[in-house]
């Protein structure tokens, strides 16, 4: 179990062992999120934002035909052609 202050300004700082199971890092934003059963949870906002980006685009590879770092490449070179 891991404890944190509330100073005089609301401020608290994160125990290290927390900031390193949620991999945060100086400058990062966290969420609090609240469970059905009342319980308050910290949560990593960059992580989530990175997986939720992950949930969109899956699938986008296929639909596009992108197999390997070459057609990745392909892929910003055709658009990059096309904005010219």
């Amino acid at each position: 179990m891991s404890m944190a202050k509330i100073y005089d300004d609301g401020k608290i700082t994160l125990p290290v062992e927390i900031r390193r199971l949620l991999g945060l890092k100086l400058g990062d934003k966290v969420t609090f999120l609240q469970n059905q059963n009342g319980e308050v949870v910290l949560i990593n906002s960059s992580a989530q934002a990175i997986h939720k980006a992950q949930e969109a685009f899956s699938g986008a590879a296929e639909v596009l035909g992108v197999k390997d770092d070459d057609d990745v490449q392909a892929l910003i070179s055709e658009l990059r052609r096309g904005k010219n």
